[in-house]
């Protein structure tokens, strides 16, 4: 994913030895779409180039994300106890459960990283169907531009192809059966103590947090593309656009 942007500056303005290299994906984009077509190829060689390297990065991002430890030895992704209960995880480890919630925060932890691996589908349909409008957007967008739109075309579809994995997951640890009935009765003294109510849908948790976590290492992908376009790439994508 990283590589191809810059590729497409070098092609598209190879032809001319006077242009100077563009300083940024969006000078890019507006010389490409000036020039419609420059050394031979067209506005759709160059989105179907982008399109090529958003799929490499969003298989490596997922890649990273479902292996084991993905998630629970990253500290940008790992999920926590959900941080609004921290008095019932306190209460817990007070009853000597210590054991069962590192337990639980490790399984909603291998629930992520296992839901992650059914993202390469999702991702690759919806990048395939990127217009070449699209795809101009996300060159002349801002740093997030292409984070964003997989956001926008991925997350109702991730969210139902995670839920039912983190579900079987949590239902496997003996924790999960106390979550509702301590957060119900927890919710309950804030009608006299005050304070942020905990959503006993631990499952919507566990799954948010884990597309949370996924679009964390989308956007380092996209990262990579805006800060290093000269970089080395694949036999296929030097022909798409015809840079040496």
């Amino acid at each position: 994913m990283k590589n191809v942007l810059g590729l497409a500056v070098v092609a598209l303005l190879g032809a001319s030895c006077s242009a100077q290299f563009p300083k940024t994906l969006k000078d890019a984009a507006d010389a490409v779409a000036g020039s419609g077509s420059t050394a031979g190829l067209s506005n759709a060689d160059v989105v179907a180039g982008l399109k090529e390297a958003l799929i490499k990065g969003a298989d490596h991002s997922v890649a990273m994300a479902s292996v084991t430890d993905g998630f629970w030895q990253n500290p940008r992704l790992r999920i926590p106890f959900p941080p609004e209960a921290q008095k019932v995880k306190n209460t817990l480890n007070d009853l000597g459960m210590s054991a069962q919630v590192e337990k639980f925060e490790l399984t909603m932890n291998r629930a992520a990283e296992n839901a992650a691996k059914e993202a390469v589908p999702v991702f690759v349909n919806a990048i395939k169907g990127m217009t070449v409008a699209d795809g101009f957007a996300i060159l002349r967008g801002g740093d997030h531009a292409a984070t964003n739109f997989l956001k926008e075309r991925t997350t109702a579809e991730l969210t139902n192809k995670f839920r039912p994995i983190v579900e079987h997951a949590t239902q496997q640890v003996a924790l999960t059966s106390y979550w509702n009935p301590l957060a119900g009765a927890y919710n309950k003294t804030l009608l006299f103590t005050g304070g942020e109510a905990v959503d006993p849908d631990l499952d919507a948790y566990v799954t948010q947090k884990a597309i949370d976590g996924l679009f964390v290492l989308v956007a380092d992908e996209e990262q990579k593309i805006r800060q290093d376009p000269m970089a080395r790439t694949t036999d296929l994508l030097r022909r798409v656009f015809g840079a040496q």
